[in-house]
């Protein structure tokens, strides 16, 4: 499942890709689900429901691509990326639902298996191979993080439905009717356990959680480094979207006399350095007395 992010390239062609990537995803998630009917194949009915939280995930990808445009107003004042973890969290409970439902009709044909069409089942994953590199392609041209990001996970499709490929070659050949259902077993759990990661991820950003990527000690100790900076103290960080990170924190000064602005352009730029996108700095004199109970 992905999240909108910053680093948009705000241009007509990023929002275009990934409106190409959102139809040709969505369309080919009928087709299959219209296969796996036809072929009997529980395994192309999982990838089905996979490639139908993909398309979520482009769909909302292509609408904040084109929010993100809007920036921050007098209601939203840090802008729309978190409206991402809406969709994000909306998306996953419809995986995990679906996910828990093929399992629940996957796992009695496992232990009696029924026959599958393995001709329609080789066709369909070329056909899956094919469009989603189509899709991987188109988006590996562009340069936003949104773009790339799509493209990793559709890439991901792309290696599943060659697994199905394989599958239904060993099952034209051999005697093996339970490889189906243990790829569909298989391609559920992979969705569960990406949707588990997605879900801790959304709501550690909801709580305001500390990036995983930031160290706020590492932090501290390259400013401490500074000629003209005394302590660095109620440092807070937390991330907008899980890619925009914002910080603020009270920096105390040594000299009285230091030029603020020149300091201040430093420290965004060490910040910027430390994935933080936008900074809210307070200085203070040495000896002043922090005005907050808790200054860490």
């Amino acid at each position: 499942m992905n999240m909108s992010h910053s680093h948009h390239d705000h241009t007509p062609q990023a929002t275009g890709n990934i409106r190409f990537a959102f139809f040709l995803n969505l369309g080919f998630t009928i087709i299959e689900i219209i296969g796996g009917i036809l072929t009997n194949s529980v395994a192309i009915l999982s990838d089905a429901l996979h490639d139908f939280g993909d398309s979520i995930s482009l769909g909302l990808a292509w609408y904040f691509q084109k929010l993100s445009r809007k920036g921050s107003n007098a209601r939203y004042t840090y802008g729309y990326k978190r409206f991402s973890l809406i969709g994000a969290l909306a998306n996953s409970l419809i995986l995990v639902t679906g996910s828990l439902y093929i399992l629940s009709e996957t796992i009695p044909r496992l232990i009696n298996p029924q026959p599958a069409n393995e001709k329609g089942m080789f066709l369909l994953a070329i056909l899956g191979i094919v469009v989603n590199g189509a899709a991987v392609i188109r988006l590996k041209k562009g340069n936003s993080l949104n773009e790339r990001v799509v493209s990793l996970h559709l890439l991901e499709d792309v290696l599943g439905w060659a697994a199905i490929l394989v599958g239904s070659v060993l099952m034209y050949f051999f005697d093996l009717p339970f490889i189906d259902p243990l790829l569909s077993i298989l391609i559920s759990i992979y969705i569960l356990v990406h949707v588990a990661h997605s879900i801790k991820e959304s709501m550690q950003i909801l709580l305001q959680a500390t990036p995983e990527s930031v160290d706020l000690q590492h932090i501290r100790e390259r400013l401490l480094l500074h000629t003209f900076i005394g302590d660095v103290h109620d440092m807070h960080v937390w991330s907008a979207d899980g890619n925009y990170h914002v910080m603020t924190m009270h920096v105390v000064l040594k000299n009285e006399n230091n030029d603020v602005s020149v300091l201040k352009d430093e420290i965004r730029t060490l910040l910027k350095e430390e994935q933080i996108e936008h900074a809210t700095i307070e200085f203070e004199q040495e000896g002043e007395t922090c005005r907050y109970e808790k200054c860490t």
